[in-house]
């Protein structure tokens, strides 16, 4: 709880207006809609001493958060999937959220989310552009996969290699209309696949620069971490530190059991899925390497050379543990996709110990 004197307000940002309510001991002062004007939403807080400020993460980004705070303005933004609702509550407008989030944050009820730097946000947005070219040449495959099928011509290889697009190169339609609609699919797919290409390329790029260099080199030493999962990691959480403990980050990427416990009973469900779905996928994808048996091969040889001893060792106590833990549910009878959720979860601590340099526990 802060201080009943301070004067607390709420911003609910538009792409075009901001709506700014102002409150101070649970007492609405002002009430008022700004267009989006960095330079004019500045000139009104700056009525108030001592102001304190937030909003909602949204697709306006965080430029308002870092003008107001370059400026020395206590400014926060927060999740909106993290502000209270009143169930039954049915109406919403402009002016509740804006009364809503002073209320609330004055009371402490709303809790900020790390800002990323301009630096960390670049490198974020190239390795979520890659993400949804994926996305998309998997739609694009589809469509061109399917479209073969409703014709009788099933596709050679269980997988897109150089055989199979050779195959696609020969087709020929009977009709016009039908062979304008595969070379349109077809050359959707081409381009999908220069885009990925130019995007990975940018993204190899990125991680040999500074500050990624350092961090993206102590992760790729993990068997099955390398270049786009790494810089991944890095720019999507940013400082590690801000984890206390490998249980919070485990629990920020959504990889702990839900849990609904009452009295003597304690029940404990799927995983929550809250948090950074994109870091969960990596780190889930990263787990089927645990199915293996522990080695060093040539590849991660390459990736672990001229690194620190302490990261080579944490490496390969983290092939070592999640086999271990592979091996065990399988032997219970569990399905791989328990399996591997939870090898991900114990891959997401070694990779927070990596990044935060913690020191090595004795066995």
């Amino acid at each position: 709880m802060y201080d009943s004197t301070t004067v607390t307000i709420g911003l609910d940002v538009h792409a075009r207006s901001i709506r700014l309510a102002a409150v101070r001991a649970d007492q609405l002062l002002e009430e008022r809609t700004l267009p989006y004007d960095e330079e004019a939403v500045e000139r009104v807080l700056r009525r108030w001493p001592g102001v304190r400020c937030c909003y909602e993460a949204g697709p306006t980004g965080f430029g308002l958060y870092r003008h107001l705070v370059e400026r020395g303005i206590d400014c926060a933004v927060v999740a909106p999937g993290l502000v209270p609702r009143r169930p039954g509550d049915r109406v919403k407008t402009d002016s509740r959220d804006a009364r809503k989030l002073a209320r609330l944050f004055a009371g402490g009820l709303l809790e900020p989310i790390h800002v990323p730097s301009p630096e960390q946000e670049s490198a974020r947005d190239l390795v979520r552009a890659r993400e949804d070219a994926r996305l998309d040449r998997m739609r694009d495959r589809h469509r061109l996969s399917k479209f073969c099928l409703r014709h009788g011509r099933l596709l050679p290889t269980s997988s897109w290699t150089v055989v199979r697009r050779r195959w696609l190169s020969e087709q020929r339609f009977a009709f016009v209309a039908e062979q304008v609609t595969f070379d349109a699919y077809l050359h959707t797919v081409d381009l999908v696949d220069a885009r990925i290409e130019a995007l990975e390329r940018a993204i190899r790029e990125t991680a040999e620069q500074q500050p990624w260099k350092q961090l993206v080199a102590r992760l790729r030493c993990l068997r099955g971490v390398d270049t786009l999962t790494a810089l991944a990691l890095v720019s999507e959480i940013g400082d590690f530190s801000r984890f206390r403990t490998a249980e919070e980050f485990m629990a920020f990427v959504g990889l702990v059991p839900s849990e609904h416990s009452s009295g003597e009973k304690r029940r404990q469900g799927s995983i929550t899925k809250v948090g950074n779905s994109h870091v969960r996928r990596l780190l889930v994808e990263s787990a089927w390497h645990a199915r293996r048996r522990p080695k060093v091969g040539y590849d991660l040889s390459r990736r672990q050379r001229g690194q620190d001893a302490v990261v080579l060792e944490r490496a390969l106590r983290c092939q070592q543990r999640l086999y271990s833990r592979w091996q065990r549910m399988a032997g219970r009878g569990k399905p791989q996709q328990k399996i591997v959720v939870a090898c991900a979860r114990e891959l997401a601590g070694f990779v927070w110990a990596i990044a935060t340099d913690q020191p090595l526990r004795t066995t």
